[in-house]
């Protein structure tokens, strides 16, 4: 018996190190992945006056091009994964309520869907992030040819640092609200006198019924603004929904014994995705057509900035969609452009189909906006201590001089 409870110990012990040894083996093991470049970069460690990827600026004074992303799917030996095809999303940062962004309403949403076919496994788009934060981008990559290999997916981050002018701009803000409740607190703590009949000095009612007065507006612009919210007539960034003029292509072109049409949604809301589709057909066989170059671009019609570009090829249905989320509420032109694949037999001159979308913005949250008022309150109110104690120190010491003078 103790020879055979040994020999079983044994067994054991060595099947589990097979084990254990075919585990460790097979995450050493190469596996196919995805690789991801970004123009501009995002390293911090870039070179002085290298563009480095930041989140949009509403206010900018200069044009902002969209970041280019680069997408390679590899094998397990580092080469290219030839016809396959990829479907990415892009997720924003989680939400921050105690530090929101400048669009709180995008934060902890999907930005960006797209089915697209890769036949040298590569996938470029052009994209605009409109905040700070870490990025989630989920690529699943499938072949075009069954078993040709093993589908897989991955989790890509994008890390975008704040730009440094909100910084700086916060920086002023704070400054000025210390400074007047520096002032403030300055006068309330000195010696002033009190009329008969009076509760507090001159001086000191007039700031105080000042700082009632502020706060009363506050709270007037923060419970209005919440009220058109709910009504659907929010102030979305700085203007008001507008109607989106018309675009300057149909959104259905029949042309060079092409068909291309451009279907989907007519609006959107800011923080929902909003669904597209371009569909190619062949007028004389009434078949999708596959060998087309699809551009297609995304554009905020107010300030005419580049929301989303991407250039990529209708799949086997001869359609290529995706869905968007436009995070500034304002009018945006989608436009996809078709042209003939470089090694295709049709030959035809580009043209393109466009379909205008209105967009309705959101308006924050009511406590995103009283945490945002409770912070400045807060400098002004650390202010007005730091200046009260000031003036006490000061009255203590001409206290304290003029008392060792009599002496």
């Amino acid at each position: 018996m103790p020879k055979l409870k040994i020999s079983v110990l044994i067994s054991v012990i060595c099947l589990m190190s097979m084990i254990v040894y075919g585990a460790v083996g097979f995450s050493q093991t190469p596996q196919p992945t995805v690789r991801l470049t970004t123009d501009p970069a995002i390293s911090s460690s870039n070179p002085q006056g290298v563009a480095q990827l930041v989140p949009f600026e509403a206010e900018a004074t200069t044009y902002q091009p969209p970041a280019r992303l680069t997408l390679q799917a590899m094998d397990a030996s580092g080469q290219p994964l030839e016809n396959a095809h990829i479907h990415l999303q892009i997720f924003t940062p989680s939400k921050t309520p105690w530090f929101t962004t400048d669009f709180p309403i995008v934060e902890g949403t999907t930005l960006l869907e797209i089915d697209a076919v890769a036949p040298k496994g590569e996938l470029t788009l052009q994209q605009v992030f409109p905040i700070r934060g870490t990025y989630r981008l989920l690529a699943k990559v499938t072949p075009q040819t069954a078993n040709a290999f093993a589908p897989f997916e991955q989790t890509l981050t994008l890390s975008i640092p704040e730009n440094w002018v909100k910084y700086q701009n916060f920086a002023v803000l704070v400054a000025i609200l210390l400074a007047v409740g520096i002032g403030g607190g300055w006068i309330i703590g000195g010696r002033q006198p009190i009329q008969p009949g009076e509760i507090a000095p001159q001086p000191v009612r007039l700031l105080l019924s000042g700082v009632i007065g502020v706060a009363i507006v506050a709270l007037l612009v923060i419970n209005v603004s919440a009220e058109m919210a709910q009504s659907g007539m929010s102030m979305p960034m700085s203007h008001m929904s507008k109607a989106a003029p018309s675009a300057d292509q149909p959104s259905r072109i029949q042309s060079q014994e092409l068909d291309l049409r451009l279907s989907g949604d007519t609006s959107a809301t800011v923080g929902k995705l909003a669904q597209f589709q371009v569909t190619a057909i062949d007028l004389k066989t009434n078949q999708p057509v596959q060998d087309l170059i699809l551009n297609l671009k995304a554009t905020q019609l107010e300030n005419n900035w580049v929301a989303f570009a991407y250039q990529g090829v209708s799949d086997a249905a001869g359609t290529l969609t995706w869905q968007q989320q436009f995070f500034d509420g304002a009018p945006h032109k989608i436009e996809v452009e078709v042209a003939p694949a470089p090694n295709s037999n049709r030959t035809f001159q580009p043209f393109a189909v466009a379909q205008t979308i209105e967009v309705e913005g959101v308006a924050p949250p009511l406590l995103v906006r009283l945490i945002s008022l409770s912070y400045l309150v807060g400098v002004v109110g650390a202010g007005l201590a730091l200046g009260l104690m000031r003036r006490q120190r000061t009255r203590l010491a001409r206290h304290q001089t003029a008392h060792s003078v009599r002496i």
